[in-house]
């Protein structure tokens, strides 16, 4: 019988043969007594004792009695209840409940081995080397215990149970044995393999992309077993890689059948009796401002200014999709379950059926729509003096594009400015009133991370013919600043009406993190001030950003300050958001594609109607923290999906780039190599086993990859010249090889020594 050799993750290896349902086998082992009913009561009853306090094996055997000859029977025992979980072992060997010692939590994989737990409560994640994993796979519910946790380092434990498995099937690559097969995960983060028997494979070949059930999850010694539910296609056919992208998430565009029948009741225009009641704005001069390709216009926008009183009068009216998507109704249960649009390469999979998000509750163009309003009064400062927050009927005068209102405001465009003369004096306020707003958010401490997002371009079979950046013009930022606007003035307002409400939070960042990131840039003359509790301000952190603006280390050190950023999440309480530096926020604009926007939507209606009463209020306490807890974790889910759609297209194109040199910046180091991102966004690593000029050596602490010998240095943000070497759609990986130009003797000299100095200051 053959073991299994240790998984090499390429498809371009086939694997060990081995005999269909063999396992990994060890050395035998004597098989353990097995340890009786009594001995487990007595146990667990004296370490429920309130008078309890953990011992070791040899107080615990003082204690009971037990004649050293018994001893093991004793350890046996013990370990059985600390494997169950019903009791729990220190690191120093002392036994006791298993809160005591163990926490729970959520781990996370990673492709190399190792994995993270992430606990609720504690701010840093523990680590879980990968021989200390004990089976668990990404996203699985665990119970660990810390082996080590020094002051200054990230915590690190073992997994002692799983609790709760979190994959039942996965999607991956077939790769086809004589008897038997293997299904390579696309999920990077699991990096075991999932044994095919022989029968279970539905017939699938070398090649295929693949849906496989788990049936066994494996342990020390066994890989994983599953049986092929679903064969999605071969790895090159057109439209299988995003669609096993969509399966693997468990994203769907298609409708279950109870809301597609719901929808027949839903009208194509908005009835009169709809109209009755509410604020009628119809006459008012409105705008869409979207994207070329957009279809579901959730926001518009109407701007005024009053000479006399020296306000501006702007106007944000948002779809009223809630008054079609009724609480616990098939739509709804539907919206929540997705909680969130998912953007991909290609497609979108909606929140809501394109009959809502395309039709009804779409702002479009000449066509009455039911909208919640936040209408602001804002003065010369651009500070909001007065609001209002209203159930409206509007009717778009005008759906604009972004390339068309910046060739107006910032191109100054005659032909466009003719095209939409009417609109013109209302487009060039909104300059006026969006450098205002932004102005007074910069001010008290507003940051703004301006990372290039990604534009990716396919053909009709689905190739990619272009990736470049996407442009983000001005524009962009009149609609943006309008939206923070409403969300804060939104958010302050049912503050202070002390009722239920979803906030959106962004906490400030851990001190260790900023601590960490203020000696780092202390090597390139920048501080980050911080306050008598060590708390840093969102000023302090804009202050950094403003300092390196232009400055050749600008990448770096502002890709590690967002780095040090905590991730924005939903929550119930209003504690505020860092990256903003608002008091007062929330998501109020997106109820179209964003369920936790919904879901404020009806509490505000409702509270305007006047119907909270203490029913009311009791239900949504009891339902908001679900709802905050279940859309932050579905948000997480479309983030990750569409970073990995980006990830899948861009290794496709830079494959058709092999033997292409590109001028790129050094993007991340790690002591395996340095990542390297080409002005197209695309990203690839340069391995240090590459590196043939010398031996090099990674410095934790100034995240630097420096040659031994010569004294040759690679950092973040350092611009390098890259030839791509190769590229894996299948792994996510991209190749590249560095194209060394050889530095002067004497430069190469005073590199050395500039390095050495900077050692030594440290």
């Amino acid at each position: 019988m053959e073991k299994k050799k240790k998984k090499t993750r390429t498809i371009k290896t086939t694997k060990t043969k081995r005999a269909a349902g063999a396992k990994k086998t060890g050395p035998e082992t004597p098989k353990a007594k097995t340890v009786t009913e009594d001995q487990r009561k007595v146990l667990l009853e004296l370490m429920r004792d309130p008078l309890y306090k953990p011992m070791k094996l040899k107080e615990l055997a003082i204690l009971l009695e037990v004649p050293k000859s018994r001893r093991e029977e004793l350890q046996l025992a013990l370990d059985t209840l600390v494997e169950e979980g019903l009791i729990g072992k220190s690191s120093r060997g002392k036994f006791g409940k298993p809160e005591l010692f163990t926490l729970q939590g959520h781990f996370q994989g990673n492709a190399r081995g190792f994995g993270f737990v992430t606990v609720e409560g504690r701010d840093q994640d523990i680590f879980i080397p990968g021989d200390r994993s004990g089976g668990a796979m990404d996203g699985d519910e665990v119970r660990i215990l810390i082996e080590k946790e020094e002051k200054g380092k990230r915590p690190e434990g073992r997994v002692l149970r799983v609790l709760q498995h979190a994959n039942t099937e996965l999607v991956g690559f077939y790769q086809k044995q004589q008897n038997y097969g293997f299904v390579l995960p696309d999920n990077q983060r699991i990096t075991r393999d999932i044994f095919i028997p022989k029968g279970k494979d539905l017939g699938a070949v070398q090649g295929h992309k693949v849906m496989v059930r788990l049936t066994s999850y494996g342990d020390d010694q066994n890989s994983p077993e599953g049986e092929i539910t679903e064969i999605l296609g071969h790895v090159d056919d057109p439209g299988v890689d995003i669609l096993s992208l969509t399966k693997a998430y468990g994203l769907t565009a298609a409708f279950p059948e109870d809301v597609t029948e719901s929808l027949a009741a839903i009208p194509d225009s908005v009835p009169e009796e709809k109209k009755k009641g509410r604020l009628d704005l119809r006459g008012e001069l409105m705008v869409t401002i979207d994207g070329e390709d957009a279809k579901d216009l959730d926001d518009a926008v109407s701007l005024s200014f009053n000479e006399e009183t020296g306000l501006y009068c702007l106007g944000v009216h948002i779809a009223d999709v809630s008054e079609y998507v009724r609480e616990g109704e098939a739509l709804d249960r539907e919206a929540r379950k997705r909680g969130t649009s998912v953007y991909l390469v290609d497609r979108v999979i909606p929140m809501l059926p394109h009959k809502l998000s395309n039709g009804i509750c779409s702002l479009n163009q000449g066509e009455d729509r039911l909208a919640l309003s936040c209408i602001m009064w804002i003065d010369r400062k651009g500070q909001i003096v007065d609001h209002r927050i209203a159930e409206t009927l509007i009717r778009v005068d005008r759906r604009m594009s972004y390339t068309n209102v910046d060739a107006i405001i910032t191109k100054q465009d005659r032909r466009r400015k003719e095209q939409f003369a009417e609109f013109v004096p209302m487009f060039l306020l909104m300059k006026e009133l969006s450098d205002l707003l932004r102005d007074r958010r910069y001010h008290r401490g507003g940051i703004d991370f301006d990372f290039p997002e990604s534009k990716i371009t396919l053909d009709r079979r689905g190739r990619v013919t272009k990736v470049e950046p996407y442009e983000r013009n001005r524009a962009h930022l009149i609609i943006e600043d309008f939206m923070l606007a409403a969300n804060e003035t939104v958010a302050e307002d049912f503050y202070w009406r002390q009722i239920p409400f979803l906030y959106r939070t962004h906490e400030a960042p851990d001190p260790e993190k900023m601590r960490s990131l203020s000696l780092f840039v202390e090597n390139f003359g920048y501080y980050i001030r911080s306050g008598k509790t060590e708390t840093v301000h969102p000023k302090a952190v804009q202050s950094l950003l403003g300092k390196i603006t232009g400055s050749p280390e600008e990448a770096l050190i502002a890709r590690l300050t967002l780095r040090s950023m905590k991730q924005a999440r939903y929550t119930t309480e209003c504690s505020g958001h860092f990256g903003l530096a608002a008091k007062y926020y929330t998501h109020f604009t997106s109820p179209i594609r964003r369920y936790p926007d919904l879901q404020i939507h009806r509490i505000i209606k409702e509270s305007l109607r006047g119907g909270l009463g203490p029913e009311r209020l009791r239900h949504y306490e009891a339902l908001l923290p679900l709802v905050a807890e279940e859309t932050s974790a579905l948000e997480r889910r479309a983030d990750e999906a569409e970073r990995e759609c980006d990830k899948m297209k861009k290794c496709e194109y830079m494959r058709s780039q092999i033997g292409q040199e590109f001028d790129g910046v050094i993007s991340g180091v790690t002591a395996f190599g340095f990542y390297v991102e080409l002005p197209n966004t695309c990203e690839g690593l340069v391995h240090v086993n590459s590196l043939t000029d010398d031996y090099y050596i990674f410095n934790e602490n100034t995240l630097e990859l420096r040659g031994e010998r010569r004294g040759r240095c690679f950092r973040l943000g350092q611009p390098v010249h890259i030839l791509v070497a190769d590229a894996d759609k299948v792994m996510r990986t991209v190749d590249f090889r560095l194209i060394i130009r050889e530095l002067p003797d004497k430069e190469t000299e005073q590199n050395g020594k500039r390095l050495d100095q900077g050692d030594r200051q440290q």
